[in-house]
């Protein structure tokens, strides 16, 4: 798992100070990502007029060491400084020195006959929006379409958050980079938007940090994939049977049936032994006609879901999808948290609490997974304090949701977040543009009751279900509907076992 953690901009500071404990130079390090820099540049570009841009700190310090490198091996290099060269200090100021070429100071003419641009202007612990010369330079990078190599990531967007760093009334900048070249582990504002689509391809290069610094910093924060949960991920056993393998209720409302349906097929699809449809009594023809596998239960009244949650077997209840905004579906999702059987609340089950939060997170005490998308989360949580780029940083604020609420949460999107309440979380990046469509997310839903159902905790079964939901929209492509992606499924899942057993 150390391969796919991902270090916070403070972690990373962490990370160097250790390095540099264990005896490995400031300079070394600056000198190992300068090279790092010019082998990723050259095994993509033949020779050609390269613009590098500096700016005041470390990350100019790369900068230089990589327009040394790239002149040594007989590019054309123009070199421009943010800033004076004499104020320059520590690795930047002697690695600077080891430059002979000219410094330009940085202004737009320096991209001037150039074919590409390294940008090294700042890293990602900037903190305020690009202004001055570097706005406008960057502004010019994009106006012209220019490739552009950033280092560390692309200047103007921050490290934690993905977010272009702006003012009130100004939208911030930040360079289209065809590449970003960062160092020792990724960071999450290179797997958050926008900051994902502006980083262009990542490659995440080894500088001779040692990895035992990772033991110290303990990061709590990683890239979604098998390599978290498949360990626990419930194969089949060949003693098993319908019983074993969970028991998972789907609340189903009168109107949207094909929510509760796109569910209970979907948490059966991903393993659950057996599930059935709390059905209003009026419904009960319409969840009957397809789908013979799903039970069907008419439920007339709050006595009869109580009874139906009495019944031990079933052990996980999704609530929401199709339910309806109402006080019925209010009263059902209390009694489900009160039964303290796994439960899983989307959709319709998030907004009926949007004017009494408190009342949903107070009646949360057994396993519980929230899947709100970013309407429904504003609905219940309260941002973050606007601290720097806390206000829009979609990690910040869903760690902050799980904590206040006791639940795991899975904050949908293409960039999308799961965190539990003790502080560890993920960011899940293989959900497609085709998964932009109705009923997808009844689908996620589905299969994390039937993962909970088979006896997976909260927060493996969010990060499983948003990967195998991601791959297998990926894996069917253009023309996708809801209903593809438990059919798709099963190829997913035999994949996935196959690896597992040739790894």
């Amino acid at each position: 798992m150390k391969d796919f953690c991902l270090l916070s901009v403070d972690e990373m500071y962490r990370a160097d100070a250790a390095a540099v404990d264990r005896g490995v130079t400031g300079l070394e390090l600056m000198e190992a990502a300068g090279r790092a820099i010019t082998d990723e540049i050259v095994k993509r570009w033949q020779p050609r007029p390269v613009a590098v841009l500096c700016g005041p700190g470390n990350n100019g310090g790369d900068g230089f060491v990589a327009a040394r490198l790239l002149s040594g091996l007989g590019w054309p290099v123009r070199l421009a400084l943010l800033g004076e060269r004499g104020n320059l200090k520590g690795d930047a100021a002697i690695h600077a020195d080891h430059w002979t070429g000219e410094v330009e100071s940085l202004e737009a003419s320096v991209l001037d006959g150039c074919q590409l641009v390294v940008d090294a202007l700042f890293g990602a612990g900037l903190t305020r929006p690009l202004d001055g010369p570097a706005r406008e330079v960057v502004a010019a990078i994009n106006e012209r379409n220019m490739d552009c190599v950033a280092v560390d990531i692309p200047s103007g967007v921050h490290g934690d958050s993905g977010q272009v760093l702006g003012r009130i009334l100004e939208e911030g900048v930040a360079p289209r980079s065809r590449l970003t070249v960062t160092f020792f582990r990724a960071k999450p504002g290179h797997y958050l938007l926008p900051g994902r689509q502006l980083a262009g391809e990542l490659v995440v290069a080894g500088i001779g940090i040692p990895e035992e610094v990772l033991a110290d910093i303990a990061p709590k924060t990683h890239l979604n994939g098998p390599h978290l949960w498949l360990g626990r991920f419930p194969w089949p056993q060949a003693g098993g049977n319908k019983y074993s393998r969970g028991h998972a209720v789907v609340l189903g409302g009168s109107e949207m049936t094909g929510a509760a349906r796109l569910a209970a097929v979907a948490a059966r699809r991903i393993g659950a032994g057996l599930v059935t449809i709390a059905s209003p009594t009026g419904a009960v023809a319409v969840y009957s006609v397809e789908e013979p596998g799903n039970l069907i239960k008419a439920i007339a009244d709050d006595d009869a879901f109580q009874e139906l949650l009495s019944d031990q077997r079933k052990n996980a209840v999704l609530l929401g999808p199709g339910a309806g905004v109402s006080d019925i579906t209010r009263r059902r999702v209390l009694a489900a948290l009160a039964s303290r059987k796994a439960c899983v609340l989307d959709a319709d089950a998030l907004t009926v609490f949007r004017d009494r939060p408190g009342e949903l997170f107070c009646s949360i005490k057994g396993p519980c997974l929230l899947t709100p998308h970013e309407g429904e989360f504003r609905r219940l949580f309260r941002d973050p304090p606007e601290e720097g780029n806390q206000a829009n940083d979609k990690l910040a604020r869903t760690r902050a949701a799980a904590r206040e609420s006791g639940a795991v949460v899975l904050l949908k999107g293409a960039d999308t977040v799961i965190s539990h309440p003790d502080g560890r979380a993920a960011i899940n990046t293989n959900g497609p543009p085709e998964l932009a469509s109705a009923g997808t997310g009844d689908v996620l839903a589905g299969f994390a009751v039937g993962l909970l159902a088979q006896g997976m905790d909260s927060f493996d079964a969010a990060l499983a279900a948003a990967w195998l939901h991601g791959r297998a929209a990926a894996d069917f492509g253009l023309g996708l509907i809801a209903e593809d992606l438990a059919e798709t499924l099963p190829g997913v899942l035999k994949n996935l076992r196959d690896s597992r057993n040739n790894a």
